[in-house]
């Protein structure tokens, strides 16, 4: 019975030791005692609901980022996991899942979501933590109008200012060639509804009349009524607000009327590459315009190597927009860090953001004091099934602007 009972200890203590031993070596970045510990950074994407499309694809590009900087030996000598939360799309999920990664979680960083709609609740769960909130999409102007500290937008301009190059590429046509009526159909959203605002703001002065304007909820799922009064109206330029569903159901409702405007700028969904394309059909992307922070052709510091990246993890599939953006995002958030030196106090890191301009994969990037980009959009267009940019020239990849053709009605 001594032996059996020398025999139990003996095994107890080898089980602890081996449970401490477990713990000492964890990558998980739960052990606060141990230096090497993974640097946890928490982020909620709307993988379900209205924005998964954009959701997803964000993830990806923060995935890619994970990857690459891990491979190279990780950031401050330390493993970076990404952990990430599903807020379904939803304001109320995308702030319990931040309070949750904060408080239950104990992640050392963040990264934003997807869309104003919620980076908007998201941000102010960020500042009141202060922690540095960089956000890969969410341009609204109202994010910047509140005074905090520790946001930061990792795209080129706000919202607002997304279609100034659209704008300024219509208004320099020839009189005989400018369009002289425009319609403003757009979802209910605070990133899509002030991208049309600014560029009505300039087209309106110029003369250029407004003959539709129409705010649909975020649930419109049938676009026949809309594209039907759009028909009605008859305008030579069409200035459409969307994401991407709404952006993909609006064209086939253009395509079922059988109205083709001469000049057609919709944002977001034409960004989607192959999925828009499949989404409306080839014939139909034809010169559509479109705002854009990004393009696979670009010579910007690291996009050969997220390319690759993205190519090993995902195959042949082509990297979204949104997928670039995250990517971009989590450099702005790894240039402060390795500036600073260290991930303790992150108002030092938004100090430094706030001072410094950073190189993406997007470009240089800087901001003001609200956290707002002050830079410049690429305006892309459809062209023979292929997106191009087309503005500014010195970064475009076609040379022409072309003219739309009738769509085809069925």
């Amino acid at each position: 019975m001594r032996a059996m009972r020398l025999l139990t200890m003996l095994l107890a203590a080898l089980a602890v030791g081996l449970v401490a031993v477990g713990c000492g070596s964890s990558d998980d970045g739960n052990s606060s005692g141990n230096s090497k510990s993974a640097i946890k950074i928490g982020a909620s994407l709307p993988l379900t609901g209205d924005f998964s499309e954009p959701g997803k694809a964000a993830r990806q590009g923060y995935q890619v980022w994970e990857k690459m900087v891990n491979d190279q030996g990780g950031l401050l000598g330390r493993k970076v996991q990404i952990i990430v939360r599903d807020d379904a799309s939803d304001q109320n999920t995308v702030v319990a899942d931040y309070n949750a990664l904060i408080s239950r979680q104990k992640v050392d960083l963040l990264l934003g979501t997807f869309s104003s709609l919620l980076n908007l609740p998201a941000s102010t769960v960020a500042e009141r933590n202060r922690m540095l909130y960089v956000e890969p999409a969410g341009g609204a102007p109202e994010i910047f109008s509140r005074g905090y500290k520790y946001l930061f937008f990792a795209q080129q301009a706000t919202a607002d200012h997304q279609g100034d190059l659209f704008a300024q590429y219509i208004l320099s046509l020839p009189p005989a060639q400018r369009p002289k009526t425009a319609a403003y159909p757009t979802l209910d959203d605070p990133f899509a509804v002030p991208v049309l605002e600014g560029i009505r703001k300039k087209l309106e002065p110029a003369g250029i009349k407004t003959v539709y304007k129409k705010t649909y909820p975020a649930d419109t799922q049938n676009f026949d009524a809309i594209a039907s009064a759009v028909k009605s109206a008859n305008p030579d330029l069409v200035v459409h607000g969307a994401t991407f569903a709404d952006g993909v159901g609006f064209i086939r409702g253009l395509s079922k009327v059988g109205f083709s405007p001469k000049y057609f700028f919709e944002t977001s969904a034409p960004s989607f590459a192959g999925q828009f394309s499949k989404g409306i059909g080839e014939k139909n992307t034809e010169a559509i315009f479109y705002a854009v922070s990004w393009t696979p052709e670009a010579n910007t510091p690291g996009n050969k190597d997220f390319l690759d990246g993205f190519k090993k993890l995902f195959g042949n599939e082509a990297p979204a927009e949104d997928a670039a953006d995250a990517f971009a995002t989590a450099q702005v958030m790894q240039a402060a860090i390795k500036a600073v030196g260290s991930i303790d106090d992150q108002a030092k890191l938004a100090d430094w953001l706030r001072s410094h301009t950073v190189d993406t994969i997007l470009g240089p990037l800087k901001w003001n004091e609200t956290g707002a980009p002050q830079g410049q959009f690429l305006i892309g267009q459809w062209q023979g099934g292929q997106s191009e940019i087309v503005l500014p020239k010195s970064a475009a990849t076609s040379e022409k602007i072309v003219q739309r053709q009738a769509a085809a009605s069925g």
